[in-house]
Formats: C-alpha cells, structure tokens, sequence
C-alpha cells in the first residue's frame, strides 16, 4: 500500500523540529494538577491482596497534558498536520497532481478528523475510511470538513483504504506507523516537558503506538521515563504482551469501552518502543478501572474525556504492579508524573450509556 514518502530520523531533534513545523496549527495545550488527584493518588487503593501483602502508597504529583483541548479534540492533529507539512514538501508532490489525487487514511475516529482538518486546510483532497460503529460524534465532525467519508465494516478499513488509493492515486497517511505520524504526536510530550520542570516519568495510552513512541522519542536522553497504558479486556493489552513476551501482537479484536485504543501496535513504534527500549514498561488496567478515572477527571478536572484518555490515570491510580513500581523507585520524594489526556470526542449519550453500568 502507498503510503507518505518523507522520512525524518526517529530522534529527540527530529520532535523539535516537527514543533517547530506545527506549532503554528495546533494549539499548546493547558496543563493541570488537582490538590485532591494527587492526594488519592499517594494514598493506598483497594486491591485484591495475598498474605501479608499491602496496597503501594507512593508519592505521586501528577500533571495533565490535556489534549482533550486539542484541535479536533484529540492529539491526532499533531500527527496529521506534520505528516501534511512534510507531505507538501516532498519534491514534484504538488506539481504532479498531488493536492487533488488527495490522501487518504482509515481511522476509528480521531485520526480521521485529525486529517480531514489538516487536508482542508492545505487544500488538498481527503478520503476518510471509518468503520459503521464509529462515534456519531466523529462521523459528524469528519463530514463538516468536507472530506469524502466511506463506511465499512470494523476490520475492513485497510482493505478499504488500499481500494481508494488504487481508484484514484491517493496517498495514505498511516494512523500511526509512520515517522512523521509519530514525530507529530511527540510534541505533546515535548510541550510537556517545557511546561512541567523535573518530570520523572511520562505515562501515555497506546494503541497503535504512535503517540507513546513519540512520547519516548520526545524523552530520549532526557532521563524522564515513560510508560504505555492499555486496557486489558479481551486482550485490548497487546502491547503490553508483546511487551513482555518480546514479540509483537499481529491481531487484536475486542470490545473494550476504550475504544480509541483497540488497534495493533506498529511496527514503527514498536521498534521505538520495546527494540531501542525507549519505553520502560506497559501496564494494563480493568474496564471498571477505566470508568473510574474517566468519572474522576470528569468531577475533579472538570473535563470532559474519552475513555481511552482515562486509561493513563487509572494506571497511575489502580495497578499495582505500577504503583509498587513507583514506591521502590522513588522513595520517600516520590514522582513528578505527566499523564496525557489523549482526546475528549465522546458524546452525552455515549457517557450516558457508559456510567448507566
């Protein structure tokens, strides 16, 4: 399948250079803390115990990358308008047609209103493939910005997408397994760090990886640590599988209410990821879990945010093998931890439906 053709060096300067790109066409979102988040946070959760053991009580204060506040919604629009900048200046793009062959990309959402903004606004023809059970949300989003949208069936999309570019000479915009996707969603990371001075460790959802690799990228020599989060229904966790395996999970299909997060990690960012060990670690949490902090962010935050957002924080929050982690580590001074709030494009019904459980 054809795909973008501009590839930068997978380093920290390569994410500078990407912000630099940018940062003219996203926003700089807020950071925030809570008194209370933090208090809960260093305080014992219940947990499902054995002997003698006890709940982790490490010292977290924790900093919200809040890309809920993004343009579009979610840090998708880092990646889309970077691999669009980079896109219109490869040589002969434009001059051979290039603006109206178009590009095209298949996404459960996010990544599809993230190239249907940045296509619209570069004048350049998008087709957008998404699955029938889509968010009414961003269906409608993705049609106000004029893009061709084509539905199918939930497993069908690369098929889909690989069926446009032979019709019309579109080139694809990878969702997340490309290097200049993934040096676009490393600038959330990278803003974070200008934001929040001594960061210990970054934790950030991981689907098909490209915001976590980037987010490693963006840590690379800085002495910060990063970790994945994933849920874990139905095998949701392939990264943290493969993770621990040392083999990459090729097939994932589950029903997790993270619906953001259910795609096969790639083979780009696992490289970044688990190969260069720019990661330390993936950790999974419960769909309880995840509702959880999803209503935590919404009544202490006061944000609104998709469930995979709130997967980072129910980490941080509820497994243990992450807190106990944190406690050994760092002592009695505990951590500084950003969390990145990867996206807010859920609507009324849906979280009506979801906390109705």
């Amino acid at each position: 399948m054809a795909d973008i053709s501009t590839c930068s060096p997978l380093t920290r300067d390569s994410v500078v250079e990407a912000h630099n790109l940018i940062k003219s066409k996203v926003h700089c979102t807020p950071v925030l803390t809570s008194t209370y988040l933090n208090q809960l946070a260093s305080t014992p959760q219940p947990v499902t115990v054995t002997g003698d053991k006890e709940p982790a009580e490490p010292i977290l204060r924790l900093w919200f990358k809040c890309e809920n506040l993004q343009r579009i919604g979610a840090f998708k629009a880092r990646g889309a308008f970077h691999a669009m900048e980079k896109l219109k200046k490869e040589p002969n793009w434009l001059e051979n047609g290039g603006a109206s062959k178009g590009v095209v990309c298949f996404s459960a959402g996010n990544h599809a209103q993230a190239v249907a903004l940045a296509a619209r606004e570069s004048q350049i023809t998008a087709h957008i493939v998404m699955p029938e059970t889509s968010s009414p949300v961003k269906l409608r989003s993705v049609e106000g910005y004029d893009a061709s949208l084509t539905l199918c069936g939930r497993f069908e999309r690369e098929a889909c997408a690989a069926e446009i570019i032979e019709r019309t000479g579109a080139r694809l915009i990878s969702p997340f397994d490309h290097s200049d996707i993934i040096l676009g969603q490393g600038t959330a990371g990278l803003e974070l760090q200008e934001q929040v001075e001594n960061l210990d460790a970054i934790v950030a959802p991981c689907s098909g990886g490209g915001l976590l690799s980037g987010t490693a990228l963006s840590c690379e020599g800085t002495g910060i640590r990063v970790y994945g989060a994933e849920p874990e229904f139905e095998g949701a966790d392939d990264g943290r599988r493969g993770f621990l395996s040392g083999t990459r999970v090729t097939h994932v299909e589950t029903n997790t209410i993270a619906d953001g997060l259910v795609g096969k990690l790639g083979v780009c960012p696992w490289n970044i990821i688990y190969e260069r060990r720019l990661v330390s670690m993936m950790y999974a949490v419960t769909e309880e879990n995840i509702l959880n902090a999803m209503k935590l962010i919404f009544e202490r935050l006061k944000l609104v945010v998709e469930p995979a957002a709130a997967v980072p924080l129910a980490v941080v929050l509820y497994n243990e093998e992450f807190r106990e982690m944190v406690e050994t580590t760092a002592g009695k001074d505990g951590w500084d931890v950003g969390i990145i709030l990867s996206g807010g494009n859920v609507g009324v019904e849906r979280i009506s439906d979801l906390f109705a459980r």
